[in-house]
């Protein structure tokens, strides 16, 4: 028996061999990049080592943690150690998601300034471990109206602009329009991209369950052209960097953000398959930020989209 490329075959004499089994990750892995969110605990560089153990060829993490404000310092010797492995292991593209706590439209003037810091440090280190892109959440209206705290998100945007430039490129992410969300629609993300001045802005990265939540149906045909038609009219597919390919535990246009296993929420196995594969996105990385309750989570995720992908599901 032996195994080539991914190909495992048994040999039976003079030369001749029979095909045995197919491994899906290995091919798919020259097609499409896929990947999930893995830990960062122990070391960033750790981060690059579950994610190929999973069989995934991009990756997103958090730089630091994402519940705090404190952040410490990396050092050179896990800069280099990180930039390493990832060429080692061909991981690419990397996704550093900023922390939760960044609200860009915040009233709150200490607030707003802490988030301008924490997205400032956030692209600093991304271009210090050579990430590709920042996923950032622009943040909530607060009770105030949501078209003017979307109008002051784009202000603080344009401060951080301001202060620096980056290899790194910023994504806005698409959320679930819960109250006061400012950033679920198209047109929001399209308001927020062509605000910001500059190229600190590099495209949207699109969240199936938060698409679902606000009221996009991409469970079916109608549903996947509405928002393609939308991204075409308002910025265009170039600006799609990064699907986040989640499964929904609320029902459609019901504002909830909850993430659900593929194929067990009320987006479906058929809906997000159609989703991934549908002509404008099949090229743009997929990245999983599916529960993780048990050790084999990742794995069954990541199983059942390789099958999707592969076009025998």
């Amino acid at each position: 028996m032996s195994a080539l490329f991914g190909l495992t075959f048994l040999t039976l004499g003079k030369g001749r061999s029979c095909f045995l089994r197919f491994k899906f990750s290995t091919i798919l892995n020259t097609m499409r990049r896929l990947g999930v969110h893995t830990s960062i605990a122990g070391g960033l560089h750790l981060s690059l080592e579950r994610a190929k153990t999973l069989g995934c060829n991009t990756v997103q993490i958090f730089s630091h943690n994402p519940r705090g404000w404190s952040v410490k310092a990396i050092s050179e010797e896990d800069v280099a150690v990180f930039k390493s492995l990832r060429k080692m292991l061909d991981i690419s593209p990397v996704y550093i998601h900023t922390s939760y706590l960044i609200n860009m439209a915040s009233r709150d003037s200490i607030l707003r300034k802490k988030s301008i810091d924490m997205l400032v440090m956030e692209m600093n280190r991304a271009d210090e471990i050579a990430a590709d892109y920042v996923v950032l959440h622009t943040g909530s209206a607060s009770g105030d109206d949501e078209s003017f705290s979307r109008k002051r998100a784009i202000d603080t945007l344009n401060e951080v602009a301001d202060m620096g430039r980056w290899k790194a490129g910023l994504l806005i992410e698409n959320t679930a329009g819960e109250r006061g969300d400012i950033s679920s629609t198209i047109m929001d993300l399209s308001d927020i991209t062509a605000g910001t001045k500059g190229s600190l802005i590099s495209g949207i990265c699109i969240d199936t369950c938060h698409a679902f939540a606000a009221g996009y149906n991409i469970r079916d045909d109608e549903g996947i052209n509405r928002i393609s038609n939308e991204i075409k009219k308002y910025m265009g597919f170039d600006k799609v960097k990064l699907i986040h390919l989640n499964d929904s535990k609320g029902n459609i246009d019901s504002g909830i953000d909850r993430h659900e296993h593929i194929g067990l929420g009320k987006i479906g196995s058929e809906g997000l398959r159609q989703f991934i594969n549908f002509s404008p996105f099949k090229d743009i990385p997929l990245i999983l930020e599916t529960p993780k309750k048990r050790e084999n989570d990742d794995r069954r995720n990541l199983r059942i989209v390789r099958r999707m992908l592969s076009s025998l599901f």
